[in-house]
């Protein structure tokens, strides 16, 4: 954090909570803007632009080392023209530089560090520099000097980089053209849940590995294919919450969640808080917990929905946007603990809470930067607590709460973002109805109020952001279109019919200035951008969905849900050409365009359609099920994967085997560092307690070469053991495996599929 002694720069006039952070900088900053680009222009200077926002624990540290430093700040003052932005304030600003860094460091994030012709044009960028040299790696005093050099003595040599540069992001903005166009059936979606399940981490729920970011898109998805039937897709969605939901990565005395973990298995955070995250998890648990009855999504829906309420909330209307993971000027000292501070809240319950949140004497947090051990501990569980455990838990939770408050807390940017207050909306409406909980309707209520209010301009265009009882920058299509779907949503959520009809229209009045403003002339689809903006380099169009859905494939799913809602063909058949348009995508790239499936699907079910695909008949739909659930033929390859059952009928407290048998057809085998990867999950109820894969055997190959692998029947174990308390009825055991194969002079690309082994729980 700057130094309020020095004397301030002219980021000290501005609202954003993350650029008034730096203005007492020694470094010279000026806010994007016409000014800067000028002073440029007449220096003859390139301008130096640093991007973040005031929750990424990363800028705060760039901010120590490079920003604070008067040396640096002083080599920066001299050769260029600095520029701080706010991600979160100018999202169209990120997205353009973010492309251009990407495209020349092949990898992006926070702090975005570029440097740019007065023109705009990037010549050279990144993310987070150290200050100095460090193991081979250029530091930022480094690379300032060495550019202050170039612009001086080769700067034709940086023009021709920088239009190099500017042509591959132009082009990466047409990737919907050049992925051309498939036809949309109702078997489209099939290609999205198919890729979830070959991701799959069965062992840690999520997708891929370390870090790992909540896949809130993913997950809805998942949770509406479990609903029509899918038992493959709902175990996936919901092994992904319950991990989630006890890890680390969730609060578990204020409620709410951190933006990602670190790890693989949902225990070590990044600490900051987002609004974004928590309204869309909101109602993933409040829909799962739907689809359960299970009080862990119940209780976990209620911490996230409190801790919108009780802490993010302003006196003036709306929600905030974060909180900072940083306190004191160390990440997560706010939120970890050590065992004597745990035992001595816990009294009596010590070695209860100690076992359960596992809390260790020796810590079991260590810093991200450094690696070392902290002796601090992050709670989290690594099984649901019972009634009774919960009961003793409870009052522990309160009072480590209590003694945390008094800690010194992170900071919160107040400003108040549209779009993202949309989906708090969104979030806090769909709650209230299934959990039964008037407080979150009427908090949508309110936000929408304020949004409708106080976030509009003169002519009654909505704004981006409020601060300090200014409202500015005219919104983005992702707040247009987020605020469609959350009226839509509250329209839904209103007993009053009074109520529901004004929400409804102003949804009508949100969509139809979207379309005004941001269509694409002549074309189909949205731009992020749209009249009275500021133009830049390139007018993006973010098709691909990340921590909130793409702004495009929102507005898609705007129009479609809304055409559902009037019965409107013609606003239908408009949706379904911007959903063509990304069809190449869709097949391409299912993992990464959930809100254009989720639009699709919106529309393919809507009975609007003129010609609507046909559906899957109900008998082929059970047949390919049962199939799926009792074998694996490899797509016809020279895998055959089938499951048995120790028995089909267990009770609880009993154990349970579930056998899997690979065989391979001869002159074929699985080879690699690891040929068959094996996980499984039974849900809360059925605990998988060991996977057993026999020993590895040597292979021979046509060549006389030889390495470890398996060829013939490989049969793996897998031992459950069925939960005391375990409800009756079905419970499907999901099954991940991974393998290699390779044969008759080939090997083929790494394999992954799900199966479903269904298990009846008689009391």
């Amino acid at each position: 954090m700057s130094d309020p002694l020095r004397p301030a720069n002219r980021l000290a006039r501005e609202s954003s909570p993350y650029l008034r952070q730096h203005a007492h900088n020694p470094v010279d900053w000026y806010p994007w803007g016409p000014e800067a680009f000028e002073t440029a222009r007449r220096e003859d200077k390139p301008l130096f632009l640093s991007i973040g926002y005031s929750a990424c624990h990363w800028c705060h540290v760039m901010e120590r080392e490079s920003f604070e430093n008067g040396e640096i700040a002083a080599l920066l003052n001299e050769s260029f023209v600095p520029v701080k932005v706010d991600r979160e304030e100018r999202p169209d600003v990120d997205d353009v530089y973010m492309s251009a860094v990407q495209t020349m460091v092949g990898r992006g994030g926070w702090p975005l560090s570029a440097f740019l012709f007065p023109d705009g044009r990037p010549f050279f960028g990144g993310t987070y520099f150290p200050p100095e040299d460090r193991h081979g790696r250029a530091g930022f005093r480094t690379i300032v000097e060495k550019l202050a050099e170039a612009w001086r003595e080769r700067r034709d040599e940086l023009a021709k980089g920088a239009d190099e540069v500017v042509a591959a992001v132009e082009n990466a903005n047409r990737i919907a053209e050049r992925a051309g166009r498939e036809t949309l059936s109702a078997a489209t979606g099939n290609v999205l849940t198919e890729t979830l399940k070959r991701t799959f981490d069965a062992r840690h729920g999520g997708f891929g590995g370390a870090p790992k970011f909540p896949p809130h898109l993913a997950l809805e998805w998942l949770l509406l294919k479990g609903a029509e039937g899918d038992s493959i897709a709902r175990s996936m969605a919901l092994k992904t919450l319950d991990e989630m939901a006890l890890g680390g990565i969730h609060d578990h005395l204020a409620g709410g969640f951190h933006r990602y973990a670190t790890d693989d298995r949902w225990l070590l955070p990044h600490f900051e808080k987002m609004l974004t995250d928590n309204a869309q998890l909101l109602s993933l648990y409040a829909r799962a917990f739907v689809l359960t009855g299970r009080d862990l999504y119940w209780r976990t829906a209620r911490g996230i929905g409190d801790w919108l309420l009780e802490e993010m909330r302003g006196e003036e209307g709306g929600f905030f946007a974060a909180t900072d993971a940083d306190s004191e000027g160390e990440e997560g000292k706010y939120f970890v603990f050590t065992e004597a501070e745990v035992r001595e809240a816990a009294g009596d319950a010590a070695a209860l809470f100690a076992s359960a949140y596992r809390v260790r004497p020796e810590g079991n947090y260590h810093d991200e930067s450094t690696g070392r051990a902290t002796g601090k501990n992050v709670l989290h569980l690594s099984e649901e607590p019972s009634s009774e455990d919960e009961r003793r838990l409870a009052p522990v939770r309160a009072r480590l709460l209590a003694r945390r408050r008094l800690r010194v807390p992170p900071a919160t940017d107040d400003k108040r973002i549209s779009g993202w207050n949309a989906l708090a909306i969104s979030g806090l409406a769909v709650a209230s109805s299934i959990l039964g909980e008037p407080r979150y309707l009427e908090a949508a209520r309110e936000c929408a109020g304020f949004l409708l209010e106080r976030m509009r301009d003169g002519e009654g265009r909505l704004l981006r952001t409020w601060k300090d009882g200014e409202a500015k920058i005219l919104a983005f299509l992702e707040d247009e279109a987020y605020f469609a779907l959350a009226l839509l949503d509250l329209a839904d959520a209103e007993p009053d019919e009074t109520e529901e009809r004004r929400f409804s229209a102003e949804a009508r009045r949100v969509v139809a200035g979207l379309r005004r403003r941001f269509a694409r002339p002549g074309a189909a689809g949205f731009t992020f951008t749209g009249a009275g903006h500021e133009p830049l380099l390139v007018r993006t169009r973010d098709h691909f969905d990340k921590a909130i859905p793409s702004a495009p494939g929102a507005a898609a799913r705007a129009l479609a849900r809304l055409a559902r809602r009037d019965g409107d063909a013609a606003l239908a058949s408009e949706a379904l050409t911007a959903v063509e348009e990304v069809s190449g995508l869709m097949e391409r790239a299912p993992h990464g365009t959930e809100s254009w499936h989720l639009a699709w699907e919106e529309l393919r079910t809507s009975g609007l359609l003129r010609e609507p695909a046909a559906p899957v008949a109900a008998d082929e739909a059970d047949e390919e099920e049962e199939a799926a659930s009792a074998s694996h033929d490899g797509g016809g390859g020279p895998v055959r994967v089938s499951a048995a059952l120790s028995t089909d009928r267990v009770s609880p407290g009993e154990m349970l085997e579930v056998r899997i048998l690979v065989e391979t057809a001869g002159g074929w085998a699985l080879t690699g560092a690891r040929p068959l990867q094996v996980d499984a999950w039974g849900g809360p109820d059925l605990r998988c307690t060991a996977v057993e894969l026999p020993p590895r055997g040597t292979v021979t190959h046509e060549d006389g070469s030889t390495e470890p692998g398996y060829e013939g029947r490989v049969e793996v174990a897998l031992v459950f053991e069925v939960r005391a308390g375990a409800a009756e009825g079905e419970h499907p055991i999901a099954v991940s495996l991974r393998y290699r194969a390779c044969g008759e002079g080939t090997c083929l690309p790494e394999r992954a599929f799900a199966l479903t082994v269904p298990v009846l729980v008689l009391g």
